[in-house]
């Protein structure tokens, strides 16, 4: 039997209206040391029949008895996995083709993390909303000692796991558990400590994300307010200077973010409630933050135009990101 080089890791829970143009995305670029696993979290839809269906020795489908989460899911997928690399992708987006043979070359070379760009496209894939979400003309290498150089320049965009792929050892070898729950196994995973092999940033787009189709978008709040800003900070020998580029330590405290979070829906009185009634903060801050969640989205709309112009290119930049994602949430 072949060595299998690659498994491309699948985790998924109730997808079965998308995962079969994910899967047929994937297929026709399979070669004999690439497998494609796909690891089901007890989807109570028909997944199972969709994956199922496709007659092919290299697709390994493993239904688990409950619903584990997508931290431990993923960690599931890597475990049970044959290839020497994992490519953890998602259970909505698409690979381009040549894909695979852009990362085979990359392992070939010799890179431990391979981290593959991508172009995002809205829900319908009908707008084009980012050419390239790390926006390189070149493919960019990173040695093992370069760690902190690379989380600032990619960890934004590595909060996506399908851009990941990584050698199965070093997966196996670290620690995982610990970041059960956070939403992002595989950040932690690659920062808990240096890597011992370079990595690679592939430039070219060869993945299509689908925006706006993630399980999570109805806890985004808590995610990128909370979740994601302690698992960044959580980090000791990256510097305080580099996770300030990445993000506050408490984003929510920061009365500007609010307001973008407001504006982009996530923010809301019943994220009040949940979040910062019995939290220390002042009295008038808490005002603030209830005014904020109560306010109507149109006025806020406005207010956030008027601030972003205050504020520079970069945080209007943020505004017409907001405005986009409202049309298409729409």
């Amino acid at each position: 039997m072949k060595r299998i080089l690659l498994s491309i890791c699948i985790a998924t829970y109730n997808r079965a209206e998308y995962i079969g143009q994910t899967l047929d995305s994937i297929i026709p670029q399979l070669d004999d040391d690439v497998e494609l696993l796909v690891v089901d979290g007890a989807s109570p839809d028909n997944t199972a029949d969709v994956v199922q269906s496709y007659a092919d020795p290299r697709i390994r489908y493993v239904r688990l008895p409950v619903k584990g989460g997508v931290d431990q899911d993923y960690c599931k997928a890597v475990e049970l996995a044959k290839g020497e690399f994992c490519w953890l992708f998602t259970d909505d987006d698409f690979l381009r083709p040549g894909a695979i043979s852009a990362v085979k070359n990359a392992i070939s070379a010799g890179y431990g993390l391979i981290i593959v760009n991508a172009e995002v496209q809205d829900k319908k894939l009908g707008v084009i909303l980012e050419h390239q979400r790390i926006v390189i003309r070149d493919n960019k290498s990173y040695a093992p000692n370069d760690m902190e150089r690379l989380f600032v320049d990619a960890l934004s965009y590595m909060s996506f796991i399908g851009a990941v792929v990584i050698r199965r050892s070093i997966w196996l070898s670290r620690k995982q558990e610990s970041y059960f729950g956070t939403e992002f196994v595989h950040v932690g995973v690659i920062f808990q400590k240096p890597l011992t092999e370079p990595v690679l940033v592939i430039a070219e787009p060869f993945i299509i994300i689908r925006y706006g189709n993630a399980h999570w978008t109805s806890r985004s709040f808590d995610i990128w307010m909370f979740k994601w800003p302690k698992l960044v900070w959580s980090f000791d020998h990256i510097t305080q200077a580099a996770k300030m580029k990445i993000c506050e330590r408490e984003p929510w405290r920061n009365l500007g973010n609010l307001v973008t979070q407001r504006t982009f829906g996530a923010y809301s009185i019943k994220s009040y409630r949940q979040f910062f009634l019995t939290v220390q903060a002042g009295s008038l801050w808490k005002f603030c933050a209830w005014l904020i969640a109560t306010c109507p989205r149109k006025i806020i709309f406005v207010l956030y135009y008027l601030y972003s112009r205050i504020r520079g290119p970069e945080c209007r930049a943020v505004f017409d990101r907001c405005k986009r994602e409202s049309i298409y949430r729409a």
